[in-house]
C-alpha cells in the first residue's frame, strides 16, 4: 500500500550543518503520528521540508506516492494538506469567521464554504466568538481559529506544529478531544515538545536526535525508553 505521507532519504543542510539527516519516514492513511525531540534536534526543519516551507537539500517528501518536495507551501495545501505553523497566521483585521470562509472558499466556493466555515468553527469550539476581530483575540483563541482555517477545507492529512503552544488548560483539554475527534476523519502529524500533551494524545511516536530519526514506536514505549530518556525526557518521564 502507498504511504500517504513519505520521506525518502530526507537531507537538509544550512552550510556545513546537517539540520536533517536522511530522515525515512512513512505515515499511512489516517493515521495519528506525534514527532518529538529536543530543542535543535531537527524535528521544525523537518516540519518545514513537509509543508513546502524548506526545499530539501536531497531526497524526497513524496503525498500519496507524488513528489512534493520544495513546492509552494500553497500548492501542497492545494493537494488535501491541511498545515498549522507555529505562530497563527491569521488576518488580524477580520472577523474569526471570515478567516476561516476564506480557508473554506479556497476549495469549496458559495454555500458549500458557508456550511464548511460554520461546521469548523462548531467542531473547534469556536463559534461564539465568531464575530469578533482576530487581532483582538487571546493567543490561544487565535490558534483555534487557524485549526478552524486548517480543517474547513476538509483535507486528508493535517500538519500541526505545536498546537498547544500558548493555550489555556481549558483550550488544551478542548484540543485534545479535537485531535481524538479528528483523527477518525483525518492523518495528522503533530511535532510537539509538551510531554504531558503527547502523552494524552499519541499513538506511535517518532523521536528526533540530531537530525535523524533515534527510534520510533508505542507512545507508552517510548516514553519509558532509557535511550529517549537520556537524550530528552530526563525528569519528564520520572
Amino acid at each position: 500500500m502507498t504511504p500517504l505521507l513519505e520521506t525518502r532519504e530526507l537531507t537538509m543542510r544550512f552550510g556545513g550543518v546537517v539540520a536533517v539527516d536522511r530522515v525515512a519516514f512513512t505515515l499511512q492513511e489516517a493515521e495519528l503520528r506525534c514527532v518529538i525531540g529536543p530543542n535543535g534536534a531537527g524535528k521544525s526543519t523537518f516540519f518545514k521540508c513537509l509543508t513546502g516551507q524548506y526545499r530539501p537539500s536531497s531526497g524526497d517528501v513524496l503525498f500519496r506516492g507524488e513528489s512534493v518536495a520544495g513546492i509552494p507551501t500553497h500548492a501542497i495545501a492545494r493537494r488535501g494538506v491541511g498545515i498549522k505553523t507555529q505562530v497563527p497566521n491569521v488576518f488580524d483585521g477580520l472577523s474569526a469567521r471570515e478567516n476561516v470562509w476564506i480557508a473554506a472558499n479556497k476549495v469549496a466556493p458559495g454555500s458549500i464554504a458557508d456550511k464548511r466555515t460554520d461546521a469548523a468553527m462548531e467542531r473547534v469550539g469556536i463559534a461564539g466568538i465568531a464575530q469578533r476581530l482576530v487581532g483582538q483575540l487571546a493567543h490561544g483563541q487565535r490558534q483555534l481559529v487557524e485549526l478552524a482555517m486548517v480543517i474547513a477545507p476538509e483535507p486528508d492529512l493535517i500538519l500541526l506544529d505545536e498546537p498547544a503552544a500558548g493555550m489555556t488548560d481549558e483550550e488544551v483539554d478542548r484540543l485534545v478531544g479535537l485531535i481524538a475527534e479528528l483523527n477518525r476523519r483525518h492523518a495528522l502529524v503533530v511535532v510537539e515538545h509538551d510531554m504531558q500533551f503527547i502523552r494524552r494524545i499519541a499513538k506511535t511516536v517518532t523521536v528526533f536526535h540530531q537530525g535523524a530519526v533515534l527510534i520510533e514506536g508505542n507512545v507508552a514505549d517510548i516514553l519509558t525508553n532509557d535511550q529517549v530518556r537520556d537524550v530528552y525526557l530526563g525528569k519528564q518521564a520520572a
